[in-house]
């Protein structure tokens, strides 16, 4: 194999490698807190695959992490930063739980098709917000997106400590900032007696149809042309602020789906401890690890969800077990994130010094046939 087959194959490796040097960097951190290493990953590998309900609660726990993932992915491909993710998991999941409770006695798929597509489409808005300042304004894109993200959870609270407070409370006195029950018609189905609903399968053919629009489309290769060569798409008549606007509204609004989705499959009704984390789990953060875990290809960001899903999931068992601080998972996830994005910089930096030395020896060829 020759040296540059051999940078070809390092990005296939590079999430591998990342992995298991970020499991051996953990094992050190566990080793210094005293605790055993070995134990505490079967502790964390319990927790994740040991049982049906842990491997159902990992896939529950990757399911938003993929829904944000597939959006990264589309709005890195075509070159803008989406930082937004936890903001538009909030807007989806309010949209869809308006409709929701405001249609409870329709027929249960109805309801359901009614709340996933206007959370859908609350995404898509707020992250159009953020694609409109940025072509238009030249507003930078990772702090539109990260305002956004404040803006969505100060409505979040303001709605769920008013307007959208479950009555309930309200008649009990306890002013707990939660939403009434969603109807029961509008659960998504699942596997009984797990956690694990029909939005995980949702996410996975979406993955694949994200992939057929990205690769396979006119839309997706001109998206894709903005985000390599923004130059090159302006000199070839690309509108190229039309689809950095629609990079950031799909990604909004695969991560307004997302939020759909938590709603209708896992808590059936909105809340909130006055962050957004108290909903979304940070799922809009880990999506973008997801999405750059998986190479920012929407068929390798499945199984880097469902590695990080693993991860989250399994933490919970190990803290119990081992009295370890579940903040390593998080350590753990930068570290995958910065091993991932130094070898893909590594690597390119190699290629491009293997095409310099190709070129050099091609020129002296020249020369020499030449002379």
């Amino acid at each position: 194999m020759n040296q540059r087959n051999l940078w070809d194959l390092l990005p296939r490796l590079s999430p591998i490698l990342a992995v298991l040097v970020s499991l051996l960097v953990g094992a050190v951190m566990l080793a210094l807190l005293g605790t055993n290493p070995w134990e505490a990953y079967r502790a964390l590998f319990i927790g994740a695959f040991g049982s049906t309900n842990a491997l159902a609660d990992t896939i529950v726990k990757a399911t938003p992490l993929l829904f944000v993932g597939l959006g990264i992915c589309i709005a890195f491909r075509g070159g803008v930063l989406n930082i937004g993710g936890e903001g538009q998991l909030v807007t989806g999941a309010i949209a869809s739980t308006a409709v929701t409770l405001a249609v409870p006695t329709w027929p249960g798929w109805l309801i359901i098709l009614l709340a996933l597509s206007a959370g859908m489409l609350a995404g898509a808005i707020w992250g159009g917000i953020a694609g409109v300042l940025k072509a238009h304004l030249n507003v930078n894109e990772i702090l539109s997106t990260i305002m956004l993200n404040y803006i969505a959870v100060f409505g979040m609270n303001y709605l769920l400590r008013g307007p959208m407070m479950d009555p309930l409370q309200i008649k009990l006195g306890s002013f707990t900032p939660q939403t009434a029950r969603l109807p029961r018609a509008a659960d998504l189905p699942r596997l009984v007696p797990t956690r694990l609903h029909l939005g995980a399968a949702i996410a996975v053919v979406l993955a694949v149809v994200v992939y057929v629009f990205l690769w396979r489309t006119t839309i997706g290769f001109r998206i894709r042309t903005v985000g390599k060569n923004l130059r090159a798409a302006i000199a070839a008549g690309v509108r190229t602020k039309r689809y950095i606007v629609l990079s950031l509204v799909l990604a909004g609004a695969f991560a307004g789906l997302g939020g759909a989705v938590e709603v209708l499959g896992v808590h059936h009704r909105m809340f909130t401890d006055g962050s957004a984390f108290g909903f979304t789990g940070s799922a809009g953060f880990n999506g973008i690890v997801a999405a750059l875990f998986g190479q920012l290809h929407p068929i390798g960001t499945i199984p880097a969800s469902f590695l990080i899903g693993a991860l989250l999931t399994g933490a919970n068992k190990m803290q119990r077990m081992m009295q370890v601080p579940s903040a390593l998972i998080g350590a753990l996830n930068g570290l995958i994130v910065l091993l991932v994005v130094g070898s893909e910089y590594f690597r390119r930096h190699q290629m491009r010094r293997v095409d310099k030395k190709r070129s050099q020896s091609d020129a002296e060829v020249d020369v020499k046939e030449e002379s």
